[in-house]
């Protein structure tokens, strides 16, 4: 019986195997953004951005205004960041935003917020960290109100 498994091979490292091979394991990867994208960003960015596709490390993002595309502009580095911790590696080097129809619905139920869990872009930051990456002193303090605003209507 001994020699029978020595030539079975376990179904996970066949398919691991082929992807390496077929190089779509890095594809697979990319696509991961999508699941985690209204969590990421919180329900009122999720409402007026979605991602569209991915290429090379390029998150292509449809915003349905040039508002909003504007106020994201300032924020893509913390959301590029913030995706890529929950990925556990780096796989959105870049965001290009276009403005076009965001068909939004959301993929799941707003969760409570767990004490300890991080912040989502909608919510006020309290520690300001993220907001330190911004140079412009007026235009952090504007993003931060942006922010604030945001998440009191979304308590409403």
């Amino acid at each position: 019986m001994a020699a029978k498994d020595s030539q079975i091979e376990k179904l996970g490292a066949v398919l691991e195997k082929s992807l390496q091979r077929l190089e779509l394991s890095a594809r697979l990867t990319e696509y991961r953004v999508w699941p985690i994208w209204d969590e990421i960003v919180g329900p009122t960015i999720a409402r007026n951005a979605q991602p569209e596709k991915i290429r090379h490390g390029t998150l292509f993002v449809k915003v349905s205004s040039s508002t909003w595309m504007q106020q994201l502009q300032f924020m893509k580095e913390m959301i590029a960041e913030r995706l890529n911790q929950n990925l556990g590696k780096e796989v959105v080097r870049n965001i290009f935003f276009v403005v076009g129809k965001v068909d939004w619905s959301p993929h799941e139920p707003p969760k409570k917020k767990r004490p300890g869990s991080a912040a989502t872009l909608s919510e006020p930051i309290a520690d300001d960290a993220e907001l330190r990456t911004i140079k412009d002193p007026e235009l952090r303090r504007a993003l931060k109100t942006l922010l604030a605003t945001a998440a009191r209507k979304g308590r409403k």
